[in-house]
């Protein structure tokens, strides 16, 4: 294995690499939707989700807003895209619906932590990694990482609505690593997503590992099946 650099931080993504959703979002859409009047097919919202999801623009806004300005942006821009879920429906009651979705997800019994994931970062933090968190997400993760008992791991939390910038877009990872001094080759990531989190930080210049639960991929030195395995690839790459 060629000799690397022990990094000076590892970044995590946040969702579907440290926690994913409790169920499937169609199903807690669909179910929130019968309480205001409306009966959607699960599979259908499902998909409308996934396909909608990744026809939105970034999550990433100027870093010169107001938290007060950043928030309701962050709620308009899940707004936007949940109406485009359930377009074409007779939904009078929508706002209400979405008002009530959004508060859930910033609730911990949305989510559910991985098993590999506290004592992952338990074991690196003991043998001194610094840690932070680089998400494509809004300001509900700060309260999210601290009530799912995360906070204490990390250093850092950088979203990318505060970032002005959204993963894969290399403006993304180096204005995380600006905040801590770093230059990309000092800085391993690792998230869930090829896209994002692989081939996006390895376009920023980063280390990069993907985490990949469900054994889905091709087998090879950037990919993880268990983030317990992190600390034996990190010895072998600094041996």
């Amino acid at each position: 294995m060629t000799n690397l650099v022990k990094p000076e931080l590892i970044l995590f993504d946040a969702a579907g690499t440290l926690f994913e959703v409790r169920g499937s979002v169609g199903d807690i859409y669909c179910r929130a939707a019968a309480r205001y009047g409306l009966q959607a097919d699960t599979a259908h919202i499902q998909h409308r989700f996934a396909q909608q999801f990744g026809q939105q623009p970034p999550l990433a806004f100027p870093a010169t807003q107001t938290e007060s300005a950043l928030q309701r942006l962050e709620y308009d821009w899940w707004h936007t895209l949940v109406w485009q879920v359930f377009a074409g429906q007779d939904f009078p009651r929508f706002d209400e619906f979405f008002a009530e979705v959004f508060a859930y997800f910033r609730q911990p019994d949305a989510w559910r932590v991985f098993a590999d994931v506290k004592p992952t970062l338990t074991a690196l933090r003991a043998q001194g990694y610094r840690l932070a968190v680089l998400s494509n997400f809004d300001s509900r993760l700060d309260g999210l990482l601290q009530d799912l008992g995360l906070t204490p791991f990390f250093d850092a939390v950088h979203i990318s609505s505060r970032l002005g910038a959204a993963k894969p877009a290399p403006a993304a990872f180096h204005a995380a690593l600006a905040t801590h001094n770093l230059a990309p080759h000092q800085v391993i990531h690792i998230g869930d997503s090829l896209r994002e989190d692989l081939t996006g930080a390895q376009a920023a210049g980063l280390r990069a590992f993907l985490i990949d639960r469900q054994r889905i991929g091709v087998n090879d030195d950037n990919r993880l099946s268990s983030l317990t395995q992190l600390i034996d690839r990190l010895i072998e790459r600094e041996a």
